[in-house]
């Protein structure tokens, strides 16, 4: 489960950064309004000038827009994401059904139901991406709001799956 928890917030990390390769353009453009048209010579040939403050930040931009293209952010969120979806769900039914088959029983407390939210927040953050390939802002938000709400469950559930694990080791008979 920890190296889910970790692997969430990489996922989370390489969305960000896929975000911003989408969002730096619009920054670049919002500049390129701003920026003042060169001045030109009576016979029409620019004057040469240093670049102005707004040029030299469309500059920067434009160079950190390239760097982020050439990370692939798109598609390493995107495999992170089926991946974490297919083992989070694998881990989330298999702790039940080991639960199960130890002790016959569920233990209806907040890790289960963190843990039955947490898988649902999965499916249903990776349901709003075909929504979000066709361009649709507000699945993009839910998107993220229900990754953000992940990662909060997922942090509160970790104290709970500690002493989940203390008390398996304390009921347990060791060779």
């Amino acid at each position: 489960m920890g190296g889910l928890f970790f692997y969430t917030l990489w996922a989370g990390y390489l969305g960000w950064q896929w975000r911003r390769v989408r969002t730096i353009q619009n920054e670049i453009n919002e500049l390129k309004k701003q920026e003042k048209p060169a001045a030109v010579t009576p016979e029409g040939k620019p004057v040469e000038a240093a670049p102005s403050p707004v040029e030299l930040e469309i500059q920067k931009f434009t160079e950190e827009r390239k760097e982020l293209v050439k990370g692939s952010y798109r598609d390493r969120h995107f495999n992170a994401g089926s991946i974490l979806l297919g083992f989070g769900v694998l881990e989330s039914v298999g702790g039940g059904l080991n639960t199960w088959f130890r002790t016959g029983k569920l233990f209806p407390g907040p890790h289960l139901f963190a843990g039955a939210a947490i898988t649902v927040l999965w499916a249903s953050a990776a349901a709003l991406v075909p929504a979000m390939q066709k361009g649709s802002e507000t699945a993009r938000s839910l998107h993220i709001a229900s990754n953000a709400v992940n990662v909060i469950l997922f942090i509160w559930q970790i104290p709970t799956g500690i002493e989940i694990v203390l008390k398996v080791f304390e009921f347990t008979k060791w060779p």
